[in-house]
């Protein structure tokens, strides 16, 4: 596994030193001299309030020095991350329809069978032009392209600054449209620094990026809406 200096990026053979259990010394940084890893110490809301921070620190320890891209278990992850990612997708869907259209028991088992059929369909359809329209804005932007940077990393990249998409289960038991708008901004916010720390491009061209693949999910869904209707 190749750690990373969560304060310059650089690579790190190791991040702490342990002499006993719950006694270990953290590493400092060859490059920029500091610790490289001072989330090892901390505790996991810290962690999370940070990532909700957008604190680019924060990000660097989640993607490089948590996850593993070269574990066994690394595939199984990134399956379960877009399964969860799918859908909380389906109930954003949802939520929306069933605030355009008043669903009650008077419809039928067929016409409930259909609009769910049609509303997976657009959610696997979105987020498939969202990925592939993020991978090509990548690649167009980005004149320098780490080589070990790969396509899984990328997608588990996205996945996981996702996460926002969690706040969507509030919906269940609070009812409010407006939320939906304030998640997916940070959602595209999120996705912005975890592509610029893995990327360390400017932020500009990571905004562009992002940008453009939320823009052409969000027409491509509209537009299967539109159809439906």
């Amino acid at each position: 596994m190749e750690y990373r200096c969560v304060e310059c990026g650089a690579r790190m053979m190791r991040l702490f030193v342990q002499y006993s259990p719950g006694n270990i010394r953290l590493m400092k940084c060859d490059n920029c001299k500091a610790v490289a890893d001072e989330y090892i110490e901390c505790e996991p809301i810290i962690i999370l309030i940070d990532l909700i921070l957008h604190k680019k620190k924060a990000y660097t320890h989640l993607l490089y020095n948590v996850i593993d891209s070269q574990a066994p278990a690394f595939q199984g992850l990134l399956w379960k991350s877009a399964f969860g990612f799918l859908l909380l997708d389906a109930y954003r869907s949802l939520f929306l329809e069933r605030t355009k259209e008043e669903w009650g028991l008077s419809m039928s088992f067929a016409s409930l069978l259909w609009r769910f059929q049609n509303m997976l369909m657009d959610v696997v359809f979105g987020n498939f032009m969202f990925f592939s329209t993020f991978v090509l804005a990548t690649r167009a932007l980005f004149s320098k392209f780490p080589r070990s940077l790969g396509y899984k990393d990328l997608l588990l990249a996205i996945l996981i600054s996702s996460y926002f998409k969690m706040f969507l289960i509030a919906m269940m038991v609070w009812e409010c449209p407006s939320v939906i708008l304030i998640i997916d901004l940070f959602v595209l916010s999120s996705n912005t620094v975890a592509l610029k720390v893995i990327t360390r491009s400017a932020m500009s061209r990571c905004i562009a990026a992002c940008f453009s693949a939320h823009v052409v999910k969000f027409l491509v869904t509209q537009r299967c809406w539109t159809w439906e209707l």
